[in-house]
């Protein structure tokens, strides 16, 4: 049985499950209409309160060094997502747990503010939802994203968000507001301008048009916004590098990225078995691209190779993403924490009245 608007389409055994559940019908046949499809699955939401909401990194591919999530799991469903992985350490399933049972922090703003607050603390850009998209459909209702903004901004605080949602525009106030103190960076994921692959690849994001349409909006709005060509699937949209980046170009983007397609884990079978339902016919060649691409494997997890990979093709390919950027007179890269002021940074203040006199 499958759901047709998610990504996944089963879930799997993950590194850290001790026991499977497997469904027994007790003999019986069942009935033909609950063989075909499957009723649609309903999105999950689980609140925790965490005491803390800055993860640090010092990864030396990651140009950020500090970030927060207020999300774990994601609706957009993206079947190739690096992420998947993590919903393992909560005892949940990469597969369609990771799209349909999110794992959200309702305090993440309150808990900012008093990390933020600390003394000592120093100021540096903070990634918004690195992992997990922050403006997933699930904001729309919570609007823990937009909460985490309103600090950014009370605190005149430097932040940088990737997203490929058009809810982002929801907050166009906010974003403006950091914009104009140069304290925001955006890129907008773009992985095909073909809606047929989008739907396959990533069922519950925004379309190809609607993402150009957020670059153009952000980009008259003031908003220093990029593109990120992510992931680049061998043998499915490593065709359209430089269609992309023309179409992102004339929407707005000033800056491009691009991030080799990555198979970490239970990321790897979840993939193969899309490739084998959507392209079978093509599905050993780009497996065979991908291990040229890692050194002879699915994945490799080395700084050195995670994001771009290594070999002839993965050359060739970031020749063809540098010489089309030169061409369309795109930056290329991410941005980096040098882009943005900090001097401006307010740390908040307590939330008392005794506070408020010094």
């Amino acid at each position: 049985m499958t759901d047709r608007s998610r990504g996944a389409q089963d879930n799997i055994r993950h590194r850290f499950m001790s026991r499977e559940v497997e469904a027994d019908t007790g003999g019986w046949d069942l009935p033909e209409w609950l063989t075909e499809d499957a009723p649609r699955l309903l999105t999950e939401v689980t609140t925790v309160s965490p005491r803390s909401v800055i993860s640090r990194n010092q990864s030396p591919d990651i140009p950020f060094a500090q970030s927060i999530n207020p999300y774990q799991g994601c609706e957009h469903g993206c079947v190739y997502c690096f992420a998947r992985p993590s919903h393992a350490y909560h005892d949940l399933n990469p597969g369609l747990d990771f799209e349909s049972r999110i794992i959200a922090k309702p305090t993440a703003a309150e808990v900012l503010r008093r990390e933020l607050g600390k003394r000592g603390y120093q100021v540096q850009p903070l990634a918004i939802a690195p992992n997990t998209d922050a403006w997933q459909p699930v904001e729309a209702r919570l609007g823990i994203t937009r909460s985490i903004l309103q600090v950014m901004v009370q605190t005149r605080h430097p932040c940088v968000a990737i997203t490929k949602s058009r809810l982002v525009l929801r907050d166009l106030d906010l974003l403006r507001d950091l914009a104009q103190d140069n304290l925001l960076r955006i890129m907008v994921s773009l992985t095909s301008l073909d809606p047929a692959l989008k739907r396959s690849l990533e069922p519950r994001a925004a379309g190809p048009q609607a993402r150009l349409q957020v670059i153009e909006t952000l980009a008259d709005a003031g908003i220093a916004v990029g593109c990120l060509l992510a992931p680049v699937i061998p043998a499915i949209n490593d065709g359209e590098i430089e269609a992309i980046l023309a179409a992102a170009r004339d929407a707005g983007a000033n800056r491009a990225g691009w991030i080799l397609l990555r198979l970490p884990h239970e990321v790897a079978p979840l993939f193969e078995a899309w490739l084998q339902q959507q392209f079978p016919q093509r599905a050993e060649h780009v497996m065979s691209l991908i291990r040229q691409s890692r050194g002879g494997k699915n994945y490799s997890a080395e700084f050195s190779q995670r994001q771009r990979g290594t070999g002839v093709y993965a050359q060739l390919l970031d020749q063809r993403f540098r010489v089309a950027c030169r061409k369309l007179g795109l930056d290329s890269g991410s941005y980096t924490s040098d882009d943005l002021c900090t001097s401006l940074f307010q740390p908040p203040r307590p939330d008392t009245p005794q506070g408020s006199l010094f």
